[in-house]
Order: structure tokens, then C-alpha cells, then sequence
């Protein structure tokens, strides 16, 4: 395939359908700039009938200059038994001042006499006048046809005859739609074949929804029978399982397919960007297994692979990350072989020989079998491999640390920390309350480290997780702790496990501010060469 295709994102209306996404108006203008540097051909901004929000966003969008995109309004056909002029729908679409609007009508049976309570007649003249009356105002019109496969299951010639409506009306684009998600690709591939034979002069479209894991084979099955305009939303946001997911589709089309999707230039490279931002403007954790931009697309666990891949980066990975805006990872778990552990030490600017990876690989093998877990822990591998080197030597030695806890009548709950450590022939001893055991231990541990090691004041513990490996062993289980820290624009992970909870958060915590104090040198040093 050489063609091209329109990219049409709804991100800003039917991804906010998605349970637990709320947007604001600045938020859906972010987002647009986002969508826009990405290079999509149309952003949907949402229905301006039907919030405050959407409307405002209309007004404040017309001030915004882009470069790729064009922005559409989104709303339904008039009401039954009304004209487009006097309905508040359609002058809604109008007040948007959008260049494009995009009508969505009902194609299935079903809807019309059950939701609309309309005869098949009346919901016809609905889709043409509606779309007509846009027209002759000068607006680009798209029109989806809502239901269409489960339409055309019920009544396939009323479902083409509701596509002849919007033609006839002035359509531009005939959007075909599986709204309920549960259409299989051989049945989109059929059904788009026979609107493509039936309407050839006439662009149609694609919008599908993911209910049964297809949007993505149903978009690439519809494109292969010749549609030229795609519908979805970054990271498949949407109502009930998500919409058609553009963060695989628009790779799929230009690096599988050989669909110009996106202009010249290196757009589709912004791709995991984009990706990540608007999943932290949604407030939604950026889902890491997500192809092609999620963290862990090109992560590499298994011993054999990452043996692999150090001889030959391709021979376990479909694409060069590099495209989509990612980067290869290589995990060190108790599934590695050596290799993981050079290229880790690699990665992190550790030089480390053979003999010494085996070392460390052999104790993280030990260790996660007692509960560590050292794939989301990676600065806790880090201070091994700098353990491991000859020439090592330690940011302090532990002598003691004491921990108190109390409850008393008259003065609450208090914890304290003592510790005491060797630092540079010196011996250290201090003690620090907190409002907890842990609180109380990391302060301590600071107090005594800051006067040799000034940069982790600005050290800040973000992110405290405990997780129980064994819960039949009720109080006595084995705890892993993994703590993220982060400075500087830095953020580290660590981890400690074992039965006392205390312990296992010191040797998180002890990593952390290691890792850390030799991280920010070695950033310094490289910042005084340049």
C-alpha cells in the first residue's frame, strides 16, 4: 500500500467517556497542541451541545494556531420531527464555529424504533436534512454512521439506505461504526467491501470500539479494503474497553503497511510522548504493556533473549523503538543469564567484567528467591554493580541502628531512631523522631549522612510501597518495600525484603541514598567536562 490516510482523533470526546477521566478545559487544550505537533489530520473537541466545558472549549480553540489539524464538533441529527435550523443540537454545532462538524445518526434498525421511537422514513430525512443544512453552510461534514455493522445484521438494505441519506445530504466522509465493539474483522472487511462497491466515489471512514479486543484488526482490516479516514484515541481511551488505540494504529499503518498517516518529518518519533503526557494529563497511570509506546514494549526479561539481542538488536524485537519515540530495556531478575547484568551495567555507565556480573547475578538470583524484585528496583542492581568492583568503597559502614516505638498515656504515639556509623574513619552517632518507624529511621540515616554527602537534602522520598509475599504467615510474612526517590529531575527505585518490615525498608532506603549520592556525581562530572 502507498495511499494515504486521514488520522481522526476523539480523545477529547468519546476518550473522556472512559470511566475515571475528567477533563478540563485546559487539559483538552494541552492536549491539542499535543495532537497537533503529532500530526493529526482532525481533533475532535467534544459535543458543544452538551456541557459548558465542551462549549468553552470551542471558543478558547479558535485562538490556538496549529499546523496540521483541523478541529471538529460533534453532535447528532436533528430531533425527530424537526427542522435543522431550529434545532438546538445542530445550532450548537453552528455556534462551535468549527471548519468541520461530524453528525453522528442512527443506522440500526433497533435504534430507530426503540431509542428514537421514530419511523425508518422520518430517520432518514433526519440524516439528510441535518447533514444538507451544515453543508450549505460551508462546513466540512463527516457523518457516522452509528451501529453500522450490527445494523446491517439486522437490515442490511436500511443500513446502506442511511449512508445514501448523508451522501445525498453532502457528506464528505461516511464514517462506518462498530459502537458496541463486538464486530469480528472478516465481518468488517465484508462490510466495508460492500460499501466501498456500492458508494465508489464516496471517502469512507472507520471508527471501532474494543469490547472484543479487535479495534485495532477491525481499523487495519477496514484500511486494507480501502477506507481513508481512521477514527480512535490515544492509548484506545474510551466508554466501557476503550476505543480503536491510535498509538498502535498509526505505526502499524506507516511502518507495517506502508500508509502515510502522519506528515514528513519524523512525527511518528513524538509518538510515546504523546502517549505518556496524556496519560499523566488524564491523571491515569501510563499503562507500560501498551505496543509500541508503553515502557515494557521493548523490555527484555528472559536470560536466552537478551543473549540474543547482544549479538543481534533485531532478533527479538519487531521494530527499531527509536521510530516510535521508546527505547529498549533489559531487566535483571532471576530469569537473567549473564548477559542482562552486562548490559545493564552497561546502560548505567558501570564497568563491570564477567567474573564480577556472575557475582551479582548470582546474588540477585539468591535474593529475589528470598522475596526482592529487581525489574522495578533498578538503582537496587546499580549498587550491586558498584559493590561488586574491586575498587569499591562504601558511602558509610553500619555499626548500629535502634528503632523505638511508643505509646504512652499523655504524650501519643512517638517513633525514634538511633544510628551509628562509620563514615570516613569517623564514627557517627544520631538520632532523629518521626511519625513513623520509617520516617524516623530515613531521617536519622540523613542527619548522620548529610554533613559528607550535602546533596541528598534535596533527596525526596516520593513513593512507598509494601507488599506481602506470604500472607498465611500472618504477622510473620516476608515484606518487600520499594521506595522511589527522586532529585534533580531523577527518579530511582530500590527495594528490601524480608520478615522485619523495618529492616527491609532500611535496605531500600540505603540503596536509595547511595544510588543517589553517586548518580548526581557522576552528572556533575560530566557536566564540569562539557
Amino acid at each position: 500500500m502507498s495511499h494515504t490516510v486521514a488520522i481522526y482523533d476523539t480523545t477529547l470526546r468519546d476518550g473522556t467517556q472512559r470511566e475515571g477521566i475528567s477533563l478540563s478545559v485546559a487539559d483538552k487544550l494541552r492536549i491539542t497542541r499535543l495532537l497537533d505537533d503529532l500530526g493529526v489530520a482532525y481533533i475532535e473537541g467534544g459535543w458543544p451541545g452538551s456541557n459548558p466545558k465542551d462549549a468553552a472549549y470551542f471558543e478558547q480553540v479558535q485562538r490556538l494556531e496549529l499546523k496540521n489539524a483541523k478541529i471538529a464538533a460533534f453532535g447528532s441529527t436533528c430531533r425527530k420531527d424537526s427542522d435543522p435550523q431550529d434545532d438546538p443540537n445542530i445550532q450548537a454545532l453552528v455556534d462551535a464555529q468549527t471548519p468541520v462538524v461530524t453528525v453522528v445518526g442512527k443506522t440500526s434498525m433497533l435504534h430507530v424504533t426503540d431509542v428514537l421511537q421514530t419511523t425508518p422514513r422520518e430517520n432518514l430525512r433526519m440524516i439528510r436534512e441535518s447533514v444538507a443544512y451544515l453543508k450549505a453552510l460551508g462546513k466540512e461534514v463527516i457523518y457516522d454512521a452509528e451501529h453500522f455493522f450490527d445494523g446491517c445484521k439486522l437490515d442490511m438494505e436500511y443500513g446502506f439506505d442511511t449512508l445514501q441519506a448523508a451522501i445525498d445530504g453532502g457528506a464528505s466522509t461516511v464514517v462506518l461504526c462498530d459502537t458496541n465493539g463486538g464486530t469480528l474483522p472478516w465481518e468488517v472487511e465484508a462490510l466495508v467491501r460492500r460499501a466501498r462497491e456500492a458508494f465508489p466515489h464516496v471517502q469512507l471512514g472507520i471508527h471501532t470500539h474494543n469490547d472484543g479486543e479487535l479495534a485495532v484488526a477491525n481499523t487495519l482490516a477496514a484500511v486494507r479494503e480501502g477506507v481513508r479516514h481512521v477514527q480512535g484515541t490515544i492509548n484506545g481511551y474510551g466508554e466501557r474497553c476503550g476505543n480503536a488505540n491510535l498509538c498502535s494504529i498509526i505505526p502499524d499503518l506507516q511502518l507495517k503497511m506502508g500508509v502515510q498517516c502522519l506528515p514528513e518529518g519524523g512525527a511518528l518519533r513524538s509518538l510515546t510522548r504523546v502517549a505518556r503526557t496524556v496519560a499523566e494529563i488524564a491523571n491515569l497511570a501510563p499503562d507500560n504493556h501498551l505496543a509500541y509506546v508503553g515502557k515494557s514494549a521493548f523490555a527484555h526479561k528472559g536470560g536466552i533473549h537478551v543473549a540474543a539481542i547482544r549479538r543481534n538488536v533485531d532478533s527479538y524485537q519487531h521494530i527499531d523503538p527509536a521510530l516510535v519515540g521508546n527505547e529498549m530495556r533489559v531487566l535483571v531478575s532471576d530469569l537473567s543469564g549473564r548477559g542482562n547484568v552486562l548490559s545493564k551495567a552497561e546502560e548505567m555507565g558501570v564497568n563491570v567484567s564477567n567474573d564480577q556480573a556472575a557475582q551479582v547475578l548470582d546474588e540477585i538470583k539468591r535474593l529475589e528467591n528470598e522475596g526482592y524484585v529487581f525489574e522495578g528496583a533498578e538503582a537496587s542492581v546499580a549498587v550491586r554493580l558498584y559493590r561488586a568492583k574491586p575498587d569499591y568503597a562504601p558511602l558509610f559502614n553500619l555499626i548500629d541502628f535502634t528503632v523505638i516505638v511508643e505509646e504512652r498515656m499523655g504524650r501519643g504515639h512517638t517513633s525514634e531512631a538511633m544510628v551509628k556509623l562509620e563514615i570516613n574513619g569517623d564514627v557517627i552517632h544520631t538520632a532523629a523522631e518521626g511519625n513513623g518507624p520509617v520516617n524516623a529511621l530515613d531521617l536519622a540515616l540523613r542527619k548522620a549522612m548529610i554533613h559528607t554527602y550535602p546533596q541528598i537534602a534535596d533527596f525526596q522520598l516520593v513513593d512507598y510501597k509494601v507488599r506481602i509475599l506470604d500472607s498465611e504467615n500472618a504477622t510473620a510474612a516476608t515484606t518487600r518495600v520499594l521506595i522511589d526517590t527522586q532529585c534533580n529531575g531523577y527518579r530511582w527505585s530500590t527495594v528490601g525484603a524480608g520478615t522485619d518490615i523495618i529492616r527491609a525498608s532500611w535496605l531500600a532506603l540505603v540503596d536509595g541514598l547511595e544510588y543517589g549520592v553517586r548518580l548526581l556525581h557522576t552528572a556533575q562530572a560530566h557536566t564540569s567536562m562539557d
